[in-house]
């Protein structure tokens, strides 16, 4: 597609498009609507959304259905500026996100991480040069949920100087099912050819609606081979699934970025990272519980060095996190264990874990070497000094929606893989075995707010001091002025998604706290809370000089989606933490407050 040609000419094709209704244009397969409008957390992507009428029709469906403030969410891309401008006018007031983006990349959606129960694409095909196509229904299909529908429109039909001034290709919907059908998609609806709407002659539509039946993309059997089939030498192969799915699952902040390959489009995180969680996963299984990783008699692993691992013996695996700091010896002996984890990684299971019947490698690690410091702050932008790591999207989808199906899968096949260890005899009879999975529970935030409470507490006491009533701090969800009865409350539930952030701890009256319980905040209510939600993120993390404001974003930027790494805007963080929420209600169901 052209921008250059679509903003040039965006009034007069804004009234074009406008002329005609939705249904005039869609009711070759609006039947498949309304079981979407019906769901109340639905997602719709309208790509290539124009001046706008289309994902107007679906934000006005979903208010008739269930009111103004639903939570029914509807993305307009629309890759030509001002022609997007026009569209964003058309749905002032309505649940319309409009984004900048383009096929067949789609990066800014794609960081997003979420998925959606229909994705639209009117008029927008032909557009996508043959080169693209292969790519950009990967993409697509790893945008859309078990079940969800693609449904794209063909135009059939160009002018010589159509194809050039508007960069248009000609479009064969053998060829798209093809495509589809090879990334898992199944073809619901494929209609016969139907004149134009707006009267040219040469000019012709197809619609084709396509399905996915499960994840689509081929992750699930690669992983259950890897956990369940692939031969074991160590535990290594386990340990990098696990990781990879922990991350994933709490902290979606972390993708660099997203590139394209012959073999499909990849994810690329800080490999400082994984060797973190790496760290993280190992460190009381062999230092606290001295459980053999390997067949062999020594319980040394090539991770595990003098100048390195031995001296953190004092360190706990819960101080493997992010925003934490560490000086002098301490620190220069995590630089050097980090630095050692990320060559244990690219050596062994990177090298061994590859495609089914291939030798073809499906993790990829470009690592630099990092001088050790007196000092280090682990934050993503410490984390990428060591390099990349990159794996294919399709599969970090699948531990990011799945992870707690993926994981006790996992957890599984590490005891069994264990026990049969000779180091490891006593646990070889599955009675014995109990004590494997206790140790291999993933070591959670505990509870707490006792860090926010001492903030607080400074905050009432500084106010009362100054005699200042018009600062006081008030209660995020209910703006009520707090006194002595008050709560810190997790906003995103702690019993569902185990955060104690600084960002997610926010303080509550005590009653209104009892009310919310383990619930996750509609996003009305969190939206409504979000000018009290900032005042508190300011006043109590961004306006003293010291570490506690690197920290405050240092975990936001990598718990939340699409945040950068050097992300210092409330704003954004605010506007992740509405995404995150819908990320939980759709993988987790959780009962709404």
């Amino acid at each position: 597609m052209s921008p250059q040609f679509y903003n040039e000419n965006a009034n007069k094709l804004a009234e074009q498009y406008l002329s005609k209704s939705f249904e005039q244009v869609h009711k070759s397969w609006s039947q498949f609507l309304p079981a979407i409008i019906n769901n109340s957390h639905a997602r719709i992507l309208d790509l290539g959304a124009g001046s706008g009428r289309d994902a107007k029709h679906f934000a006005e469906l979903a208010v008739k259905e269930h009111g103004v403030e639903n939570c029914i969410q509807v993305f307009a891309v629309e890759p030509a500026n001002i022609l997007a401008d026009i569209g964003a006018r058309q749905t002032t007031g309505l649940n319309v996100k409009w984004l900048t983006d383009s096929l067949p990349a789609l990066s800014t959606i794609t960081k997003q991480e979420v998925s959606f129960d229909l994705i639209l694409l009117s008029a927008v095909w032909m557009h996508i040069p043959a080169s693209d196509r292969a790519r950009s229904i990967r993409k697509l299909a790893n945008l859309l949920k078990p079940g969800g529908n693609l449904v794209i429109s063909l135009r059939h039909g160009h002018t010589d100087e159509e194809r050039i001034t508007r960069k248009m290709h000609t479009v064969c919907a053998d060829e798209l099912k093809q495509l589809a059908n090879n990334v898992g998609l199944f073809t619901k609806l494929e209609t016969q050819k139907e004149d134009d709407k707006l009267g040219r002659n040469h000019v012709s539509w197809q619609t084709v609606v396509l399905q996915m039946p499960d994840d689509g993309t081929g992750a699930f059997p690669f992983i259950r081979h890897v956990a369940i089939n692939d031969g074991k030498s160590a535990t290594h192969k386990l340990a990098l699934l696990r990781v990879l799915l922990r991350i994933a699952d709490g902290h979606p902040g972390s993708v660099l970025r997203r590139e394209s390959s012959r073999d499909g489009d990849r994810v690329i995180l800080p490999i400082g990272l994984v060797a973190l969680y790496w760290c993280h996963q190992y460190k009381d299984l062999i230092d606290k519980h001295n459980l053999h990783q390997t067949p062999n008699k020594n319980s040394n692993m090539g991770f595990m060095k003098p100048n390195g691992w031995h001296k953190l013996t004092k360190l706990q695996a819960s101080d493997y996190r992010i925003g934490n700091i560490f000086t002098g010896d301490t620190a220069v002996a995590l630089y050097k264990t980090i630095s050692a984890a990320v060559s244990n990684i690219k050596t062994m299971p990177c090298r061994f874990i590859t495609q089914p019947n291939s030798d073809k490698t499906v993790f990829e690690v470009a690592s630099k070497t990092v001088k050790a410091k007196d000092s280090i702050f682990l934050d993503l932008q410490t984390l990428e000094q060591w390099g990349e790591f990159s794996l294919p999207e399709s599969t970090w989808l699948a531990f990011n929606r799945y992870a707690c199906w993926i994981e006790p899968v996992l957890v599984s096949e590490w005891v069994k893989t264990m026990a049969s260890y000779s180091g490891n005899s006593q646990y070889k009879s599955p009675e014995n075995q109990y004590h494997l999975y206790q140790v291999l529970k993933w070591e959670e935030p505990k509870r707490t707010t006792t860090e926010v409470r001492k903030r607080f507490d400074e905050l009432k006491l500084q106010q009362s001091l100054k005699h200042n009533q018009q600062e006081q701090i008030r209660c995020v969800w209910s703006a009520k002025p707090l006194k002595q009865k008050y709560d810190i409350d997790h906003s995103m539930p702690f019993a569902r998604w185990p955060n104690n952030d600084l960002w997610n701890l926010l303080p509550t009256d005590r009653k209104i706290n009892n009310q919310k319980s383990d619930k996750l905040p509609t996003e009305k209510k969190l939206k409504q809370a979000k000018e009290r939600i900032q005042q508190w993120w300011q006043v109590a993390w961004l306006e003293p000089e010291d570490n506690i404001q690197k920290r405050f974003f240092a975990e936001a930027n990598i718990a939340l989606p699409g945040l950068s790494s050097d992300n210092s805007s409330v704003d954004d963080l605010f506007e992740a933490l509405v995404m995150q929420r819908g990320r939980l209600k759709e993988m987790q169901q959780l009962r709404e407050w």
